[in-house]
């Protein structure tokens, strides 16, 4: 195994970074011969030892780092051309020239030994391999089994949860809307368990119609479980099925004049018409397929997946491979499927928009992963061939917007969700603060920003008002809840721009709990969430660490342009949240009695003082005393008096 050497940054993106700049460093500088004859005598050594048999070769530098990964039908004929210099390309050489050792692993097939090269190729990242960057995990949507009343859920990662998976979807966005949908179409629960044992009420998603409140016994088990059957079948690519049995339902709800009935299986058809309208490819006859399209301009290649199951479209993303000088488009379109495919299970049917190199083995590998034949095949008519002119369309269009962004701000927020895995670049960007003495006058607030900067009409404060104990936990739940909940009640569909792409918490550990249980509460598990904290040495600038709601955290170099960018929001989030408090404070201090008394605004009470000096001698005033203050009618005065001397 590769060893990390001293340095190097501890996240995979930090390793790559660094591993492209140690590259680039040794192209700029010319190889000396000595270097390349000790590369070509250090291989010549490992060919001496292998066979010709399939497996995974490994290219190691003096320090242990890996350089290269690579497959072979046959090791030792493979591993030998690299001795042959005159044969190679210069940046071939250079790799060469920095190999002091190689690492073997032999397989029982070359397509075995593919799918290994592209795990070890996802694992160590290696500067001189073809990279798929997107190295984050794709999301599904999961109706997880083992309760009476499944929850239907997004899942990420390791599929260990017993339940029915459908996925992958492209991003968190596509699988929120349809999650979404799916929530009013089939009122399926979304909650946790323990939240769904603790309610004695129905919770706000009941009451916007996004759930049967089963927890509460609004829904038996068998009427909830035909419920889960039809979103199985909907899920599954038959939902024309599902649509007419709720086109029966409201019919005969309607001629038996049940109108409440009626109404409600409507807003369900609605939601399973929205779903379908949403999906705006036409995959109809497609059935289960990825597509992919490879459009190349300016040095850079962008490759554009549609994600299509059951004939529904789940989705699409587009993916920037790196280290693709000198490497065949072909050639990069094959190399990043099989890293993708090393996550995400193939479907039965992988669409590409020219023959790859190949390729008959990645589908022979692919097979293996599905345990199912996966067929590679370039569309030359109909409804695919429509779908992969539409699939280059997305990717030629992709590749100008990455083109085009050569801002410092678009390429930092590039950075900064590639750091923080979100699906894609954030337009909304809400962070959290709170702030007071000792619990008193507590205050929080929301700043807001976007690509074009700070959007300083939409900040916020909260005046705490249930938290006034000296707990920043129960006041950051507070502003959570009337937050969220206001968001829910007023824009349930998310489609006025309100809701944030990432919510950032200056905080670290306890606040992201606090957070994340609090929107939990509400029913939101989608809004990505970060916490800022500052490091182990709070008094150094740049060891601010990042904690994810899963427990995991990170660190960005102190040159880090991400974190420039993450110091920045909290500085203006901790400027306003202060200002709102000092704001607070000023106006209590300088609060007087005579506020409270109806009908004194600001020239009355300048003119009481005038004339008293204090609240306190405009209290023991008698009323002639108060008639004759300039200003001051005579039954201003009569207010004031009895004001301080109620009757009786």
């Amino acid at each position: 195994m590769a060893r990390t050497p001293a340095g190097t940054p501890h996240d995979p993106r930090g390793k790559e970074r660094f591993n492209e700049e140690r590259a680039t460093s040794t192209v700029r500088g010319s190889s000396s011969q000595p270097d390349l004859a000790a590369g070509v005598e250090a291989i010549r050594q490992v060919v001496k030892t292998l066979k010709p048999k399939p497996g995974v070769y490994r290219m190691l530098d003096a320090r242990g780092d890996v350089l290269y990964v690579g497959k072979a039908r046959a090791l030792k004929n493979r591993v030998a051309n690299y001795v042959q210099v005159g044969n190679l390309t210069n940046r071939l050489q250079r790799m060469v020239s920095q190999t002091r050792t190689m690492e073997i692993v032999t397989t029982n097939s070359e397509a075995e030994a593919l799918l290994l090269e592209a795990q070890f190729i996802k694992r160590f990242r290696p500067p001189y391999n073809v990279l798929l960057r997107d190295d984050k995990s794709f999301p599904f949507i999961l109706l997880r089994e083992g309760h009476d009343f499944p929850r239907i859920m997004k899942h990420r990662g390791a599929r260990k949860a017993k339940g029915a998976y459908y996925g992958p979807f492209a991003s968190a966005g596509s699988v929120n809307t349809t999650i979404n949908a799916l929530q009013k179409l089939f009122l399926l629960r979304s909650c946790t368990d323990s939240f769904f044992s603790r309610r004695d009420r129905p919770c706000l998603l009941y009451q916007i119609k996004r759930c049967s409140a089963p927890c509460v016994g609004r829904i038996d088990e068998a009427g909830y479980a035909e419920l889960v059957g039809e979103a199985k079948q909907f899920l599954s690519g038959k939902s024309d099925a599902v649509q007419r049995k709720i086109e029966v339902q409201m019919a005969a709800a309607a001629e038996a004049l049940d109108f409440e009935t009626a109404a409600m299986l409507r807003d369900r058809l609605r939601a399973a018409q929205f779903i379908q309208g949403t999906q705006a490819i036409n995959a109809e006859g497609v059935g289960d397929a990825d597509v992919f399209a490879l459009a190349a301009k300016g040095g850079q290649i962008a490759i554009q997946g549609f994600f299509i199951r059951g004939g529904q479209n789940w989705g699409h993303r587009a993916f920037f491979p790196s280290h693709i000088q000198d490497v065949a488009e072909d050639e990069v379109l094959a190399r990043v499927l099989a890293q993708f495919y090393e996550e995400v299970p193939p479907p039965r049917m992988v669409l590409v928009d020219r023959d790859l190199p190949e390729s008959e083995l990645l589908a022979q590998a692919l097979g293996v992963l599905a345990d199912r034949k996966v067929e590679i095949s370039v569309p030359q008519r109909g409804d695919r061939r429509r779908l992969m002119e539409q699939a280059s369309r997305n990717a030629a269009e992709a590749l100008d917007r990455r083109l085009a962004e050569s801002g410092t701000q678009a390429r930092t927020l590039r950075e900064l969700a590639e750091f923080l895995e979100l699906p894609d670049i954030p337009r909304r960007i809400e962070v959290y603060d709170n702030s007071h003495i000792q619990g008193t006058k507590a205050v929080g607030a929301m700043i807001v920003a976007g690509p074009e900067g700070f959007i300083k009409n939409q900040y916020r404060k909260f005046n705490i008002k249930t938290a006034q104990t000296n707990d920043d936990f129960a006041m950051m739940r507070e502003v959570m809840q009337r937050r969220f909940s206001r968001a829910m009640e007023e824009d349930p569909e998310r489609t006025s721009g309100m809701w944030p792409d990432l919510v950032l918490i200056d905080g670290g550990k306890g606040q992201m709990s606090t957070v994340r249980d609090t929107l939990e509460e509400l029913g939101i598990e989608d809004v990505p969430l970060i916490a800022i904290a500052k490091g182990p040495h709070h008094g150094r600038e740049g060891r601010e660490v990042f904690h994810f709601p899963d427990g995991r955290e990170k660190m960005l170099p102190t040159s880090s342009p991400v974190l420039f960018l993450a110091q920045r929001l909290r500085d203006e989030v901790h400027r306003y949240v202060i200002g709102a408090h000092r704001d607070k404070r000023s106006r209590a201090i300088s609060a007087s009695p005579l506020d409270e008394i109806p009908g004194i605004g600001p020239a009355r009470k300048r003119a009481l003082l005038l004339a008293f000096g204090t609240a306190g001698k405009v209290r023991a005033a008698a009323l002639d005393d108060l008639k004759k203050v300039p200003g001051v009618s005579e039954s201003v005065a009569q207010l004031i008096y009895d004001f301080y001397h109620p009757a009786g």
